[in-house]
């Protein structure tokens, strides 16, 4: 017949009897065998307690027998059970089993921690905290450690006696150190928990695995029969050399008990528990569960509603997990895509300086052959030749009889090729092998590449020349400053580097700016500025800043230096920040560069002459017919030097536009 537990408040009872007195070594003299032993309510609920003894020898019978006493007066308990095997005790006490079973009445987590107890101390609903189901251990001691915080916590506000039952004490409390956080809060309920009302009750096998600062501070302890000579040792050194011996041959359910309140040791034999015995060590009889008590729905429900709740955030994490691997993928597409776009680009680029050498090197006395082949040796060139020619195909198949191709003029075959580029332009030697298939007279010319004439450079330079005319400053201010304010943003930051360098590389130029190192990138945003004539090569690969040049030679070197650093100035406001403009442009690349001069040049420095329209014209590149052995400097990424004449045939040499403007006409190539 079942035993409900009052949850209403505790009984008057002192004492709870659980054992009795036997006889040996050992015994109470001073009683008969089979007198009552009885243990004082308040000594139990709020003290500290060890019960151990071997597997079989009746430790988890003593146990039970207590916590049956205590249930019987209306006391609540807390059994932190690791084997699973207290949940018999429901065949008579509407106790709540909570653990991570299906068989419990709840599944719990750490956010249960305290509404459990919640449970255990206001509603004095007693509790089997059941830990053996959790896969994980971290789970299982994070549950608790949160659990036994809480009691803690509340009974210091509360100070009601309740016990605590830790079984398997040696794995929380470990005599060889190791001991975690859960074990040091156990610690601390041992030492300081009595103060608050709040017992604890440690079960072990094994005293020799104990922490001994935990036994020795116990106000009652329970020792059940021990053969291993380490854990004998340990009852040698607390009870006596004759309990070392005796505790060997203690019966099933024997012990000795030592206690603080009357300073006794007896030997005693503790009654059979009454309840479902369910950690039993199975036989070959029939297992028969015996029907197990409920608790009430409304303690699970309030439970199930913090499951529940964890559940949902649990629902939402995966939730949010699987959109952010969705991003993830996502995010790991558009690297990929955008590293695809780099290539293509990169592929863009040197199809199109292909096409641009194709373009130009017929008015510059070459044969028409690819940039790239310069910089890959032979089988570049012959890949280069491979597109360039597909694309003429597909040019004549596509735009036929849009226009008359014009056809370009070829140099000899053994001629040097020199191409006017920035990153990808070289000087190199060409023989008829290598030179590219040149274009059918019906073939249309291509939109995107304009081929550079004289008329294009002559045109540009009187453009110039037209302002300086007009014979203000303004004019040549503003002639300037819109070229400046033409760039793109990158190229305007290469164009401050190199006014406030005087000379420098386009590469280091592109990194001062806020570009990469990447030569190819460089010498395309290097271009605008070279093409308006706002720099100037100055030999091995460097540039100088040529705007006071272009204001010099403007006024055909008539200004003093005051009036050109006015009018540069008044120029630099377009690009360069107010905090720079202190920091005077550097000097002529010339004098810059130590008279660095072209192959083959006597001039020396401050010396060069002003050169007359028809080398100008014909200088847009090296003579092709140079002598062997005298090929002009390349930049060591790929740009050519150019002469001092052919630096000086850019826009804005407004004694050159004057030159042509006299002659009248352009001469025809």
């Amino acid at each position: 017949m079942g035993r409900a537990v009052p949850v209403t408040g505790m009984t008057e009872q002192e004492a709870i009897h659980v054992a009795d007195v036997s006889e040996g070594i050992g015994g109470d003299a001073t009683a008969e065998p089979g007198s009552p032993v009885e243990l004082p309510v308040v000594d139990v609920l709020t003290g500290r307690s060890f019960i151990t003894g071997k597997s079989g020898s009746g430790k988890s019978n003593t146990a039970s027998v207590v916590i049956e006493n205590l249930l019987d007066n209306g006391f609540p308990v807390m059994i932190v059970d690791t084997d699973g095997e207290y949940y018999g005790l429901k065949e008579e006490y509407e106790i709540l089993h909570a653990g991570a079973d299906d068989e419990c009445d709840i599944v719990v987590s750490p956010e249960h921690a305290e509404k459990l107890a919640n449970l255990a101390l206001e509603q004095n609903v007693p509790i089997i905290l059941d830990v053996s189901g959790y896969l994980e251990e971290e789970t299982a001691n994070e549950l608790l450690l949160e659990v036994v915080k809480q009691l803690f916590a509340k009974e210091k506000r509360l100070k009601k006696p309740f016990l605590l039952v830790v079984e398997e004490c040696h794995e929380y409390i470990p005599e060889g150190g190791g001991m975690d956080e859960t074990g040091k809060m156990l610690i601390k309920v041992g030492k300081r928990g009595r103060k608050h009302g709040l017992g604890i009750v440690g079960i072990s096998q094994r005293p020799a695995d104990v922490k001994k600062d935990f036994i020795t501070q116990c106000d009652w302890l329970c020792w059940h029969r021990l053969t291993w000579d380490n854990d004998t040792k340990v009852v040698g050194r607390i009870l006596g050399s004759k309990y070392a011996s005796a505790v060997e041959d203690l019966g099933d359910g024997e012990a000795f008990l030592m206690t603080d309140w009357d300073e006794s040791i007896r030997r005693i034999q503790f009654h059979r528990k009454e309840t479902f015995d369910a950690g039993a060590t199975p036989g070959l009889d029939d297992f028969e569960r015996p029907e197990l008590k409920s608790v009430s729905s409304d303690l699970v429900g309030e439970l199930q509603s913090i499951s529940d709740e964890k559940e949902r955030r649990e629902s939402e994490i995966a939730d949010l997990r699987q959109e952010l691997e969705k991003k993830d993928k996502r995010i790991a597409d558009l690297e990929r895509e955008l590293e695809e776009a780099r290539d293509l680009s990169n592929m863009a680029d040197q199809f199109a300086q292909a096409l641009l050498g194709k373009a130009e090197a017929p008015y510059r006395g070459g044969s028409g052959q690819s940039t790239a082949a310069g910089r890959e040796g032979g089988d570049g060139g012959d890949r280069d030749q491979s597109v360039l020619k597909s694309y003429d195909e597909a040019v004549a198949a596509t735009e036929a009889g849009d226009g008359d191709a014009t056809e370009p003029e070829t140099s000899d075959a053994g001629g040097d090729i020199e191409v006017d580029g920035d990153a990808d332009a070289v000087t190199r030697g060409g023989d008829a092998d290598s030179s590219i298939e040149d274009a059918p007279n019906d073939d249309p010319p291509v939109d995107d590449v304009d081929p550079v004439t004289r008329a294009d450079v002559a045109e540009s330079a009187l453009r110039f020349d037209d302002a300086v005319e007009l014979g203000t400053r303004e004019a040549v201010i503003e002639e300037l400053r819109s070229r400046i304010e033409a760039l793109p943003e990158l190229s305007q930051g290469m164009l401050r580097h190199y006014r406030r360098e005087g000379v420098s590389d386009p590469v280091a130029a592109h990194i001062d700016a806020g570009g990469d190192g990447d030569s190819g990138h460089a010498y395309s945003r290097h271009r605008p500025i070279r093409r308006a004539g706002l720099i100037r090569h100055a030999g091995r690969g460097h540039y100088a800043y040529a705007v006071p040049d272009l204001i010099r030679e403007a006024y055909a070197d008539r200004l003093d230096e005051e009036s050109v650093r006015e009018i540069v100035r008044a120029v630099e406001t377009a690009f360069v920040p107010p905090a720079e403009r202190s920091y005077p442009p550097d000097a002529d690349p010339a004098t810059v560069t130590g008279g660095d001069v072209a192959d083959g040049d006597d001039r020396t420095d401050g010396e060069a002459d002003t050169p007359d329209a028809d080398s100008i014209l014909d200088g847009l590149v090296e003579n092709s017919e140079r002598a062997d052995g005298e090929g002009s400097e390349g930049d060591a990424d790929g740009e050519p030097a150019a002469s001092a004449e052919g630096d000086r045939s850019g826009p804005g040499l407004s004694e050159t536009a004057r030159r042509l403007a006299e002659r009248g006409s352009i001469r025809d190539e």
